[in-house]
């Protein structure tokens, strides 16, 4: 596997392929934003040429300066396979060089996956009520 800096054909091939990787439409949550203004430290993972993983994040100014993680998506065939591992250590240590001293991301409270793998990674879980807002 091979982890490296978002291109913008990689980006490109996020957009068409995010909503079958997800099961449902995510492709909004894939703004063109988080490449062209905050994507400097946006991953992608690749096996054999194929483009396997993406993690979408940035640097939040804080205080405390913050590494945010906003959107992971892992090809269905390379699900627990190390994908995802590889991209958070990546991304840890890409904000830890740059003075973060603070981890965040978001899920659903339905996403037992997700919360699963963020604390299996030794993440915290912690639920903010209204956090967008009411439902």
């Amino acid at each position: 596997m091979i982890t490296r800096p978002l291109g913008k054909q990689d980006y490109d091939h996020i957009v068409q392929v995010i909503d079958r990787w997800w099961g449902g439409p995510t492709s909004a949550l894939a703004h063109p934003i988080f490449f062209y203004e905050l994507g400097q430290l946006a991953r992608v993972v690749e096996h054999d040429g194929i483009l396997v993983g993406f993690l979408f994040g940035f640097i939040a100014p804080g205080p405390p300066k913050t590494g945010y993680v906003h959107l992971v998506g892992i090809h269905p065939d390379y699900r627990r396979r190390g994908v995802g591992k590889v991209l958070y250590q990546t991304f840890e240590e890409d904000c830890r060089k740059a003075g973060c001293t603070r981890l965040k991301g978001i899920t659903t409270t339905g996403n037992e996956g997700s919360i699963a793998f963020h604390k299996a990674a030794g993440w915290t879980v912690s639920h903010v009520d209204d956090y967008a807002g009411p439902a």
